[in-house]
């Protein structure tokens, strides 16, 4: 097995990483109702999906496999976390690592392996800042997860950055095995200003990841060439700014992926109960304000 996990670690270097997600965009949205029907099918037994808590429980129900993929939960599936401070988990999935920013700007990413601050938002020294010597999460989504992404805490977007790069998989084994590898591979940073001060959510794309959209901006990749594009939301006036409370969908993954969270040095605290490999929900307690 760790051969073969070798071995597909050596075959992404090598493959066409964005011709094959676009191939699978585009399986992933065929309608015809025996192929869809049957890939869902096979998608759940495979994966042991529990349909029972979604809005719609019946697979052959969804018009294509991306709709079954990213499908609403009923309202009482994820209870958002809300005592005073509470800082809410925004997605379903595992925690791969969290901890603090490094003095020189270094997140852990696995052992023998970290990466820089500043080349993870896209070379911005001015974002990098706000988070120098502050707290990070990321949180790795599984095939079987829910893909949808919640708000943390209520936010008022301020910038949004799209960053190209590379679709290695994001899985445990990869990450121990590809250097820098979310400072490498596609991704969207949200900057949002909240009460626990500024908060980064980045969104970053996979091998397969066939598009990361936003509830205020729709399918990203739809709108780029292969270069970093920036939003700036700060000028908007009142009627037109972008303020998401907490617990409210703010994005999804058209397949799975990542979510690493950014926060300032001493704005919250982690939840202790929580570390490497912990499984975590939606809506869950990930950390509090201070």
């Amino acid at each position: 097995m760790r051969f073969l996990n070798h071995l597909s670690i050596l075959l992404q270097y090598i493959l066409p990483h964005h011709l094959l997600t676009w191939c699978v965009r585009g399986i992933t949205r065929i309608r015809f109702a025996p192929f869809k029907n049957n890939a869902i099918k096979l998608f759940i037994r495979i994966f042991n999906v529990d349909m029972s808590i979604a809005q719609e429980e019946d697979g052959s129900a969804y018009p294509d496999f991306n709709s079954f993929f990213t499908r609403p939960l009923k309202p009482e599936a994820r209870p958002i976390a809300n005592n005073p401070g509470d800082i809410a988990c925004p997605v379903d999935g595992a925690i791969s690592q969290l901890g603090n920013i490094t003095d020189e700007g270094c997140i852990f990413q696995a052992k023998g392996h970290d990466y820089s601050l500043e080349e993870l938002l896209g070379g911005s020294k001015e974002m990098a800042a706000l988070f120098s010597r502050g707290a990070f999460a990321t949180i790795y989504l599984s095939p079987k997860d829910y893909h949808r992404i919640h708000m943390p805490l209520q936010g008022k977007l301020q910038e949004m950055v799209y960053i190209p790069g590379r679709l290695f998989s994001v899985s445990k084994f990869a990450s121990e095995q590809v250097p820098r590898l979310f400072a490498r591979n596609e991704r969207l940073v949200n900057l949002f200003e909240t009460e626990a001060g500024p908060m980064a959510m980045i969104m970053v794309g996979a091998l397969n990841v066939a598009g990361m959209e936003t509830v205020w901006a729709g399918n990203i990749p739809d709108k780029v060439n292969w270069e970093i594009k920036k939003w700036d939301y700060r000028g908007h006036s009142v009627e037109k700014e972008i303020v998401l409370a907490h617990g409210e969908e703010m994005g999804r993954f058209n397949m799975g992926s990542t979510v690493i969270l950014l926060f300032p040095e001493q704005s919250i605290q982690w939840n202790t109960r929580l570390n490497a490999e912990s499984a975590v929900q939606m809506g869950q307690p990930l950390a509090s304000a201070c």
